[in-house]
C-alpha cells in the first residue's frame, strides 16, 4: 500500500493544480468538432437524455426540447441513452448534426452493479433487484432504507418506529440465524460498512442506484457476511455532465407530520366506572366515590403530541472537465425533523464529495468522502407510556406545582408533561466514511484496482433526569445524569485484478481475483451519577453526583479483523449460455485456531432461450432467460471473544469484611465455527410484447447449518448452558416482479410495477431440544415467544382463550382448580386435561412473518404533469399486542380498550370479555386474545409533480425546474387495535433479531404532507 500511496503522490500532486483549473475552465480537444442534434422517442423530445463520448467521461444531457451540443472527434462514437429506452451508439464521422430516435427498451438491457463490478441484467446468472434513484427520491424520506419498502421482491422492510431517525428491520428471503444478526450487509461505493451501519449518515439524494443481492451466485463474493443478503449503494458522480460547465441542483421541501389516529379507549366516565367496579370486587375502597365531573379528564395525547414540521435542503454541484479527464459530484444536505412528541427530533448535516481523475490512458484515481453530523433528541416521553395513564390522573397540584403521585395505586407518578419539560436525552454522532482508489490498466482488458476505505465514528448520548421531577421529589430523590459513548475506527482494503478476453467469435471470459482486509476497533464508556441536586449544569457536570454507592463508571474495548481472498469467473458462449463460478475464503479473528477460516463457493448458469433459432419467428417474447444457481455463504453470528471464557466480579466476605474476587462467568468453547447457509435459486426472466412488459419469477430454497445456540449442559460443569453449533433451519419461497408500460403516446403515459413475494421459514433442529422459550416480557415471563422444531422462527405461543365462565356449574364440570376460576373470569383451554393451566397447554398462535408481501406502483404522465401512487402491505402475519395485558386483562389502574365497556357483569352475563377485577383471582397467561392479525394495506406515497416549461418561460441559466406535492402514509387499512401493525417493539438487533412482530405502542408513523421544489442550473 505504501508503494501505491507514493505513486499517487508522485503522479497526482503535480497534476492537482491542472485538475483544479479544469474544474473552472476548459481545454479544447485536438481535432474536435461541434456536434448538435435532438433526441426523441414516440414523436416527442426527450429532455435529460444522456449523450456520452464512448470510452471517455465526456458527456452532456439534452435540454427541455431534447437538444444537445457536444465536442467530439470524427472517430468518436456517441452513446445516447435514456431510462426505459434502448441505448444507441452512433459514429460521428463527418456529421455535425445528429438526430436520434430511441426505441422503448426493456429491463434486461439495464446495467446493474454487482459485487466488485457491473453487468448487463441480461448477462446476470444471479438474483439481483434494483431500486433506481427515481424510486428513492420520488417521495421525501429521512433514511434510504425507508424507500426500499415493497420495491424489491423477496425483501421485507419493517419500520420499527415512527420516531425521527428510527430505522427499519430488513429480511432478505427470511432470517437465517437465531443467535446472530439477520440484517443484510450494506456496501456503500464498495465500502463494506456492515449490517449495523447508521443509514442516517447517508443522504438519499446522493444515491444513484441500489442493488440487492439475494442468491448464492450474487452474495458468495462477500462470503462470510453475505448469508443475509447484500445491499449495494452506489452514489452519484459527474460522468455524463460535460462541457466543462458545472451543473447545480437545488432541492428543498417542507413537510408537515400530522398526528395519527390513536387507539380507542374507554371514556373518562367509563374508566371511572370500571376502576370502581374493580375495587369493589377486590373489597377495597373505590378510588372515585364522587361523580365523574369531580375528577380531571386529561388527554395526555393532546397535551404532548403536535403536528410537526420537517425541513430539507439539498445542494449539489456536478460535472466534468471538457476533455473528460475529471468528473466530480459535491453535495450538502440539511435535514431537520421535529418529532410528533415534545422533546423528540433529529437534525442532520451531511457533506459528500466524489471526484475521479483520469491521470493517463492507463491510470485512474479518485476518492469518495461522506461526512455527517447527527443531533438527535431521543424523546424522554414514550408514546406507549401515554397509553398507560388514566385520564383522571391530575397534571398539577392545587398549588400549581406538577403532580407526582398516583392516588389510585399509591405510588409515584412519572408525570409526562413535567418529564418532557425537565428531562434531557440526546445523542450526537459524527461519522466520516471515505474511499481512495487507484486503478491501473497496463494492457488492454486488464484492470488492477486498489482501494483504501477508512471509517471514523463517534457516538455520545447524554441523559439527564431533573432533580425537580415531581415523581422524584415526592420520595425525596434527587436528579441523576448518564453519559455513554462509543468511538470506533475501522479500515477496509480491497485489491482486485480483472481480465476480459474473447476466444474466437463465440467465447467470452471475464476473470476476477482479489484480496480484502478489514480491521475494526471499538471503545465505549459509561458514567452515571446520582444525587445531583441542581439542574444548572444538566449532564455537563456529572461530578456533582453526591451518592457514591450508586454512581457507575465503566469502559470497554473490542476489535476484530477479517482477511479474505476471492475469485469470480464469468463465461459466455455465443451470448446464449452463461456460466459463473465464485469462490471466497474468509478468516476471522473472532474464532479460535482451527475454525478461523471457511470457504464459500457457488456456481450459476443461465440460458438465453430467446437467442435460439427456434425462437426467432415469434413476436411474443422479446427476451426470455432461464437461470439457476447454487452455493454457500456464511454468518459469523458471534461477537469478538465469544469463544473465550470470561471472568466476572464475585466479591466475598473474609474476616468480616468484603473482599474483591473473580469467578468464571462463561465457559470457553474453541470449537465454535461459522454458521453456513446453502441456497438454491431457479428463475425465469422475460420481456414481452416488444419490451412493453418485463417479468421475473424466482423460486429459492435455503438451509442454514451449524446454528449457534445456547445449549443446556450438565450442572456439574458449574454452568447451565454453553454456546454451541447445533441447530439448522430452512427458508423457501418465491418472488414475482412485473414492470409494464400500459400506455405511451404523445401526451400521456402510464407505467405499473408489481412485486409479490412469499417466504416460508422452518426450524429443522435445535440440538435435540423440542423448543426454546425466549423471554420478551418480564411480567408475562417465558411462553409467549418460542422457537419450535417444525415451526417458523419464531412463533407466538400461549393459551387458547375461550371467553368467560358463564356459571359455577360450568367451572365445576371443567375439572380445573375452582379456586383460580370465577364466574365472569377468563376461560383458557386445558389441552392436556391435568386440571391446571400452564405452559404445557400453550399452542402456536401465529407468526410475525407474512404469507404474502406486496407492492403496487402506478406512474402517470400527462404533458407537464407527473402523478404517482404507491401501495404496499402484507397478508397473513400476526402481531403480538403487549399492551393487551395492561389495557384489557388487568386491574383498573390501567386504561382499558373500548371493547371492555361490554365486559361481563351480572347484567351482561353472556359477554366473553372478563369482568372487572378478575385477575385478583384468576391467572393471566399469554393467550390467543393477545395475538392479532397484522395484515394491512398502506397507501405509502402519492405524488403530483409539475415540470415547468422552461423553454417557454425563457429563464436564462435554468435547465429544469419542477414543483411537487406529496403525501406519505395517507391511508392505512388494518384491524389492529393499536392502529399500525408495522412495528417492532424490540428493534432489529439483539432481542429484536428474533422477537419480531411485537407491539407495545411504539412511536406512531405519521401522515406526512410535503411541498417541494427541484431546480437544475
Amino acid at each position: 500500500m505504501n508503494f501505491k500511496l507514493k505513486l499517487m503522490n508522485h503522479l497526482g500532486f503535480r497534476k492537482t493544480c491542472v485538475f483544479l483549473f479544469l474544474l473552472l475552465g476548459s481545454v479544447t480537444m485536438a481535432n474536435a468538432q461541434s456536434v448538435s442534434g435532438t433526441v426523441s422517442a414516440d414523436g416527442q423530445p426527450l429532455p435529460g437524455a444522456s449523450i456520452v463520448v464512448k470510452g471517455t467521461t465526456k458527456g452532456t444531457t439534452t435540454d427541455f426540447d431534447g437538444n444537445f451540443t457536444i465536442e467530439a472527434n470524427a472517430t468518436s462514437t456517441l452513446s445516447i441513452s435514456y431510462i426505459g429506452y434502448t441505448t444507441k451508439e452512433i459514429l460521428v464521422g463527418n456529421q455535425t448534426q445528429i438526430n436520434v430516435t430511441l426505441e422503448e427498451g426493456n429491463k434486461l438491457d439495464e446495467v446493474v452493479v454487482i459485487g466488485y463490478g457491473t453487468q448487463r441484467k441480461s448477462d446476470l446468472t444471479g438474483s439481483v433487484s434494483t431500486v433506481s434513484a427515481e424510486d428513492i427520491t420520488s417521495v421525501p424520506v429521512s433514511r434510504v432504507d425507508q424507500a426500499l419498502q415493497g420495491r424489491a421482491a423477496g425483501v421485507q422492510v419493517t419500520q420499527t418506529s415512527g420516531a425521527p431517525g428510527a430505522g427499519t428491520s430488513i429480511r432478505v428471503r427470511g432470517g437465517n440465524s437465531i443467535t446472530g444478526s439477520n440484517e443484510p450487509l450494506w456496501v456503500i461505493d464498495g465500502i463494506v460498512v456492515g449490517s449495523n451501519f447508521n443509514l442516517n449518515n447517508i443522504n438519499s439524494s446522493d444515491i444513484k442506484s441500489i442493488e440487492i443481492l439475494k442468491d448464492a451466485s450474487s452474495i458468495a463474493i462477500y462470503g462470510s457476511r453475505g448469508a443475509n443478503g447484500v445491499i449495494l449503494v452506489t452514489t452519484k458522480n459527474g460522468s455524463g455532465i460535460g462541457g466543462g460547465k458545472p451543473q447545480v441542483n437545488i432541492g428543498t421541501y417542507t413537510s408537515m407530520q400530522l398526528v395519527p389516529e390513536r387507539p380507542k379507549y374507554l371514556s373518562q366516565a367509563q374508566q371511572i366506572d370500571y376502576t370502581n367496579e374493580d375495587a369493589r370486587f377486590r373489597g377495597v375502597a373505590e378510588p372515585f366515590p364522587g361523580n365523574p365531573s369531580d375528577y380531571p379528564d386529561n388527554d395526555f395525547f393532546d397535551l404532548l403530541l403536535n403536528a410537526s414540521p420537517i425541513h430539507n435542503v439539498d445542494v449539489s454541484i456536478a460535472g466534468s472537465s471538457e476533455n473528460g479527464s475529471v468528473n466530480y459530484y459535491n453535495s450538502l444536505n440539511y435535514f431537520n425533523q421535529d418529532g410528533l412528541i415534545d422533546n423528540s427530533g433529529i437534525k442532520k448535516y451531511i457533506f459528500r464529495s466524489n471526484i475521479d481523475f483520469k491521470l493517463s490512458e492507463k491510470l485512474k484515481a479518485g476518492f469518495r468522502i461522506n461526512y455527517s453530523r447527527l443531533n438527535q433528541d431521543n424523546g424522554v416521553v414514550g408514546y406507549g407510556g401515554l397509553l398507560n395513564i388514566l385520564p383522571t390522573q391530575p397534571i398539577y397540584n392545587e398549588d400549581g406545582s406538577f403532580n407526582g403521585f398516583n392516588d389510585v395505586i399509591g405510588a409515584p407518578f412519572n408525570n409526562p408533561v413535567a418529564t418532557a419539560l425537565l428531562d434531557t436525552d440526546n445523542t450526537v454522532t459524527n461519522n466520516l466514511l471515505g474511499t481512495v482508489y487507484l486503478e491501473y490498466s497496463p494492457i488492454k482488458n486488464l484492470i488492477i484496482r486498489s482501494t483504501f476505505n477508512p471509517e471514523i465514528n463517534n457516538w455520545k448520548r447524554n441523559e439527564f433526569t431533573s432533580s425537580q421531577r415531581p415523581d422524584l421529589t415526592v420520595v425525596g430523590e434527587t436528579g441523576n445524569a448518564r453519559i455513554t459513548g462509543v468511538s470506533s475506527f475501522g479500515w477496509n482494503n480491497e485489491n482486485t485484478i480483472q481480465y476480459t478476453t474473447n476466444f474466437g467469435e463465440d467465447h467470452n471470459l471475464i476473470a476476477l481475483g482479489g484480496a480484502s482486509f478489514q480491521k475494526v476497533t471499538t471503545e465505549n464508556f459509561e458514567m452515571r451519577a446520582f444525587g445531583i441536586t441542581t439542574d444548572a449544569t444538566g449532564f455537563n457536570n456529572i461530578g456533582l453526583g453526591t451518592d457514591p454507592t450508586r454512581n457507575v463508571v465503566g469502559s470497554g474495548y473490542s476489535g476484530f479483523q477479517i482477511a479474505s481472498f476471492f475469485g469470480r469467473l464469468n463465461y459466455s458462449y455465443k451470448d446464449k449460455y452463461l456460466l459463473t463460478l465464485v469462490g471466497r475464503t474468509d478468516g476471522s479473528s473472532v474464532f479460535a485456531p482451527g475454525n478461523k477460516w471457511e470457504f464459500y463457493p457457488s456456481i450459476a448458469g443461465a440460458w438465453k432461450i430467446s437467442e435460439e433459432a427456434f425462437m426467432q419467428d415469434q413476436d411474443f417474447f422479446k427476451d426470455l432467460k432461464f437461470r439457476a444457481s447454487y452455493g454457500k455463504s456464511g454468518n459469523q453470528a458471534i461477537g469478538p471473544y465469544n469463544t473465550l471464557a470470561i471472568l466476572e466480579e464475585a466479591n466475598t466476605t473474609l474476616n468480616g469484611s468484603e473482599q474483591p474476587g473473580l469467578t468464571l462467568g462463561r465457559p470457553a468453547n474453541p470449537d465454535l465455527k461459522w454458521e453456513t447457509t446453502s441456497s438454491l435459486d431457479l428463475a425465469l426472466e422475460a420481456s414481452l410484447f416488444g419490451g412493453k412488459i418485463f417479468t421475473e419469477f424466482n423460486y429459492y430454497y435455503k438451509k442454514t447449518d451449524d446454528l449457534l445456540l445456547n445449549v443446556t449442559i450438565p450442572r456439574q460443569t458449574g454452568f447451565t448452558s454453553q454456546l454451541q453449533n447445533v441447530g439448522s433451519l430452512q427458508n423457501k419461497g418465491w418472488e414475482f416482479l412485473i414492470n409494464s408500460t400500459n400506455i405511451r403516446n404523445d401526451n400521456f403515459s402510464w407505467n405499473s410495477t408489481v412485486t409479490l413475494s412469499s417466504n416460508k421459514n422452518k426450524v429443522l433442529d435445535l440440538g435435540g431440544q423440542e423448543f426454546i422459550d425466549v423471554v420478551v416480557d418480564q411480567i408475562v415471563g417465558a411462553g409467549n415467544l418460542r422457537i419450535i422444531v417444525g415451526e417458523t422462527v419464531p412463533v407466538f405461543t400461549g393459551a387458547n382463550y375461550l371467553g368467560t365462565w358463564k356459571s359455577q356449574d360450568e367451572i365445576d364440570a371443567s375439572g380445573l382448580n375452582a379456586g383460580t376460576q370465577i364466574v365472569g373470569g377468563p376461560k383458557f383451554e386445558n389441552i392436556n386435561g391435568d386440571g391446571i393451566i400452564s405452559n404445557e397447554d400453550f399452542i402456536v398462535l401465529g407468526s410475525p412473518f407474512p404469507d404474502l408481501i406486496f407492492g403496487f406502483e402506478n406512474n402517470f404522465s400527462y404533458k407537464n404533469f407527473d402523478f404517482g401512487l404507491y401501495f404496499q402491505g402484507t397478508v397473513g402475519n400476526e402481531v403480538y399486542n403487549l399492551r393487551t395485558r395492561g389495557n384489557f386483562w388487568t386491574r383498573g389502574e390501567n386504561p382499558k380498550f373500548i371493547e371492555v365497556a361490554d365486559r361481563w357483569t351480572p347484567d351482561n352475563p353472556t359477554s366473553d370479555i372478563p369482568r372487572a377485577g378478575h385477575d385478583g383471582v384468576s391467572n393471566i397467561f399469554p393467550s390467543s386474545y393477545d395475538v392479532e392479525d397484522g395484515s394491512h394495506l398502506r397507501l405509502k406515497t402519492a405524488t403530483i409533480t409539475y415540470n415547468l416549461p422552461i423553454d417557454k418561460l425563457n429563464w436564462k441559466g435554468v435547465k429544469k425546474m419542477s414543483v411537487y406535492a406529496s403525501g406519505t402514509n395517507l391511508l392505512l387499512l388494518s384491524n389492529f387495535r393499536l392502529i399500525d401493525p408495522e412495528t417492532s417493539a424490540y428493534g432489529s438487533n439483539g432481542l429484536g433479531n428474533i422477537a419480531q412482530g411485537f407491539s407495545n405502542g411504539e412511536y406512531p408513523n405519521a401522515k406526512v404532507l410535503s411541498l417541494g421544489l427541484n431546480v437544475t442550473f
